[in-house]
């Protein structure tokens, strides 16, 4: 399996939001979400914003060309608050954003921060009401006595308006901090998940929701374990998976009890003893987990690796892929900075035959699941101009042979890393977060990737 193999695959740029040379916490990119459509595209940041992009329609010139994604909305969803219960602050950062199916006209979201989740509306408006009878033309009440004759109003067209406004607020149900929403297939119901506990709400109903899952002990100092992601079937209502930071996957069926505490399935793979290390239990807790779109396999990502699971094969992954192998002999460094605790995010392609997942230095990798071949891309201002191609890099390994273009591993950026990745629900597009940038790529033509 080779990173420099001509058929790996190519990917055109498309567009980015704009670098600056300083850069503050609040603008950096904390999650990256498609719509079921592929035409809308969200981000949050640590300050509490999200920033809708919308692509646009291809353009007649050059018909072969997709259209590029714009600014469409943007605005402030969460904003910073303080638990004077517990004397605590709670940041307005980001930590996921989910689109709910399209049903009308409008679009809904959630977004959360680590205790409030959010559902917002987004909509249009190109036309607004004139001729009101008891109104003036700047919306002041008229003296009924001046008005002498009846007129039908009517809509006149105006400049478009995207509105968002919020509509539910689910709060006061997490002691912990989120790290999951997801929405179920019967579009009725969504999750959400904190370190030790994950609750059912019901979309219309935010005074109270259903915890389904709590594996907090009776006394805390038998904590052996956090709940790291979940996530629901994309077909079965019932079913949902939620991941450890002892490396393992746990399937639960919500038709056996109200309380998943016991689940159907888990997902481990056995630990080698040869193998075992002081880090070997921080670098095997699963940052994130995903469904295929099939609803057959699960990704997972921990530190050093990505895995397809099949859910009749509890014993072992069906596949491991190696993101960056070369890190193994620099854990003792990466625990030093905290590098090693970094979340990784992984994400599938809309057929489900590759895979992606983020790496450090602005590199992020792609496994093609029937070909087997790898190669690594790097996000950076050198491949941001449109119609760049992307070339493959190659880490080279500390003390490994070096060629050409190699970049050593021992000058890697550790503070340039790429945690939250997308891939369009149906075409070769990925959105890539890096720091404050958002880079968006296509797939070429005649690409190989599938």
């Amino acid at each position: 399996m080779g990173e420099d193999t001509d058929a790996t695959p190519t990917l055109n740029h498309r567009g980015f939001l704009p670098d600056h040379n300083y850069v503050t916490e609040a603008d950096i990119i904390s999650t990256v979400e498609f719509n079921h459509t592929g035409e809308l595209l969200a981000t949050g940041d640590k300050g509490g914003r999200v920033v809708i992009f919308q692509r646009e329609p291809e353009g007649k010139t050059e018909p072969f060309s997709q259209g590029e994604y714009n600014v469409y909305s943007t605005f402030q969803s969460h904003e910073p608050e303080f638990d004077y219960l517990k004397s605590l602050e709670i940041e307005e950062k980001i930590n996921k954003i989910r689109w709910l199916p399209q049903q009308n006209a409008a679009q809904f979201l959630l977004s959360t921060n680590d205790k409030t989740i959010k559902l917002w509306k987004v909509s249009e408006r190109d036309k607004r009401p004139e001729g009101y009878n008891l109104k003036d033309e700047e919306g002041r009440i008229k003296d009924i006595s001046t008005v002498t004759s009846l007129q039908v109003p009517v809509l006149m067209p105006m400049d478009l308006m995207v509105e968002v406004s919020p509509r539910r607020v689910f709060a006061n149900a997490h002691t912990y901090h989120v790290n999951s929403i997801s929405v179920n297939s019967d579009f009725e119901t969504y999750m959400s998940a904190d370190d030790l506990r994950i609750n059912l709400w019901h979309l219309d109903i935010t005074d109270r929701s259903f915890n389904i899952v709590d594996i907090k002990p009776t006394n805390m100092e038998d904590l052996t374990e956090v709940i790291t992601a979940a996530e629901f079937h994309p077909h079965h209502c019932n079913l949902f998976v939620y991941s450890s930071s002892k490396g393992t996957l746990r399937l639960c069926d919500m038709r056996e009890a109200a309380l998943c505490d016991k689940h159907s399935k888990l997902f481990e793979e056995p630990e080698d003893p040869s193998a075992r290390s002081f880090f070997s239990e921080i670098i095997s807790s699963v940052s994130d987990v995903k469904f295929s779109h099939s609803g057959r396999y699960l990704l997972t990502r921990d530190y050093l690796t990505a895995k397809v699971w099949d859910l009749n094969m509890e014993s072992k992954p069906l596949e491991t892929y190696q993101v960056h192998d070369y890190l193994r002999s620099k854990l003792c460094s990466l625990y030093e900075n905290d590098c090693i605790f970094d979340k990784f995010e992984c994400a599938w392609n809309g057929s489900d035959s590759v895979i992606m997942t983020g790496a450090y230095n602005n590199f992020f990798r792609m496994f093609d699941r029937n070909t087997k071949r790898d190669v690594t891309l790097e996000a950076s201002r050198e491949s941001s101009k449109p119609r760049a191609v992307l070339k493959p890099r190659r880490v080279c390994a500390a003390g490994g042979k070096r060629r050409k273009d190699d970049i050593s591993v021992d000058s890697l950026d550790f503070t340039k890393k790429i945690l939250h990745t997308a891939w369009h629900p149906t075409e070769n597009i990925i959105a890539i977060a890096a720091t404050n940038n958002l880079y968006i790529f296509q797939d070429k033509l005649n690409s190989e990737l599938h």
